[in-house]
């Protein structure tokens, strides 16, 4: 077992590492890897005025998207210094409307609460070492009718690997809990492999409601040369096995 805390000092020192090499990488409007686009999916409420939190805000092209289409509040909180970095580059131009806060996700580094429209995670949120925490806290976060959005690995996909001939069952799906890797990218990292179930079940006891649940087929229009090896991690083969992707769309109840 890994104690939480060296999961956190591995992670921030991996991702700062590879920050560069994903620059950019699984953001909105993209869902996840090889999955359908916000164009087409349409899960987000309206962005004009919105007031958003980025759980995992990487290298910032979530926010930058949702600045570009007119939100008016843009937070992330990410982990990595070097990726708090890049963000504050990516969204230099909005910069007023901007508030970067280096943090795990776990803690609440000084974020406002009920305030905001929209609390979402791409590739981010499966990276927490505290799953009920961070949830509690995305809504307590959230203003009541205000949005919450994830998008993650599908921890079905995540079980698979290639043997060189076909795609196998390599990790039991219901085996959770944390997992080192020494080989991510040349660089030790922390996973943590969760049921969609336990996804699913956290959002509930958070106090949100489900409004979607998302696991969708590969799309056509996103798929690259890359994706064509069966061997490559995000391949068309095993994505037409299992999702790549779950996207999970719940609302903070309002209070009569």
């Amino acid at each position: 077992m890994v104690r939480p805390e060296v999961a956190l000092a591995t992670n921030r020192e991996g991702w700062n590492r590879v920050a560069s090499r994903f620059h950019g990488s699984t953001a909105l409007p993209e869902y996840g890897p090889l999955a359908p686009t916000e164009d087409s999916l349409r899960l987000l409420d309206s962005t004009s005025d919105l007031r958003a939190l980025e759980l995992g805000c990487g290298s910032g092209h979530s926010l930058l998207f949702l600045a570009n289409r007119g939100a008016q509040a843009l937070w992330g909180i990410d982990l990595s210094p070097v990726q708090i970095a890049f963000a504050k580059e990516t969204l230099r131009p909005f910069a007023p409307r901007v508030r970067l806060l280096e943090s795990p996700m776990e803690v609440n580094p000084g974020v406002p609460e009920n305030y905001f429209d929209l609390v979402f995670s791409i590739y981010g949120l499966g990276w927490t070492t505290d799953l009920p925490a961070t949830m509690a806290l995305v809504s307590r976060y959230l203003r009541p009718g205000g949005c919450f959005v994830l998008s993650g690995e599908h921890p079905a996909y995540s079980c698979l690997d290639w043997n060189g001939t076909q795609h196998f069952v390599a990790v039991p799906y219901l085996a959770e809990g944390p997992r080192a890797h020494t080989s991510w990218k040349g660089t030790p990292i922390v996973t943590h492999h969760r049921t969609l179930g336990t996804f699913i079940g956290e959002v509930i006891r958070a106090g949100l409601q489900m409004e979607a649940l998302v696991e969708p087929p590969v799309d056509p229009t996103t798929v690259k040369e890359e994706h064509v090896d069966p061997s490559r991690w995000y391949s068309v083969a095993r994505a037409q096995m299992m999702p790549t992707t779950f996207i999970i769309k719940a609302r903070k109840p309002i209070r009569s």
